[in-house]
């Protein structure tokens, strides 16, 4: 039922910044309020709470989010306050954010390295990706010792793994199952 609420709402929120050709600054507005939600956890304890009456909510909302946001985001937040439906908040967030991606033809994509790669090599990787998605992508990069040389690139569910810990790894169970390395 959870992901029925967040879809709907995230769905209403599509269409809102569609009909007023405000997909891509909704879009940003909307990973700053999941940014918040991630990083201040007393500020979904505030929204959570069942002692705080909806209007102090909503005068807090105007406090957090409006120096950020434009009116419509706000009174989106406040309407989900009077819905009953806070809960919900960050998934809402998350999935506009996915269906506004998708229209604006982002895909997110995942390097994971030893080590910190070079600004050369991240842009070499992401036209590469751009290339054979044929998508802009949102790229996050992760640091993974256990990885020893090489990357792994993720892009939705499909992995591409040249790493040295992924070679040894099928060395060894090759070498379990009684074949040659």
């Amino acid at each position: 039922m959870m992901n029925e609420i967040a879809e709907r709402y995230s769905q209403g929120l599509f269409d809102l910044a569609m009909e007023n050709n405000t997909l891509e600054e909704k879009k940003k507005q909307s990973e700053e309020i999941v940014k918040v939600l991630d990083e201040n956890p007393e500020v979904r304890q505030i929204l959570q709470a069942v002692k705080i009456k909806k209007d102090e909510k909503k005068e807090f909302i105007n406090k957090v989010f409006s120096p950020f946001c434009d009116q419509e985001i706000v009174n989106f937040i406040k309407l989900i306050i009077d819905k009953g439906r806070v809960f919900y908040l960050k998934d809402i967030f998350k999935m506009f954010i996915e269906l506004a991606n998708e229209q604006l033809g982002y895909t997110k994509a995942t390097i994971v390295s030893a080590k910190e790669l070079s600004d050369d090599d991240y842009n070499k990787l992401i036209k590469a990706i751009e290339v054979k998605t044929n998508k802009k992508v949102i790229l996050t990069k992760k640091i993974d010792k256990s990885v020893i040389a090489g990357i792994k690139v993720i892009i939705g569910n499909n992995v591409t793994d040249i790493t040295m810990s992924s070679k040894i790894e099928k060395m060894r169970n090759s070498l379990l199952k009684g074949g040659k390395a």
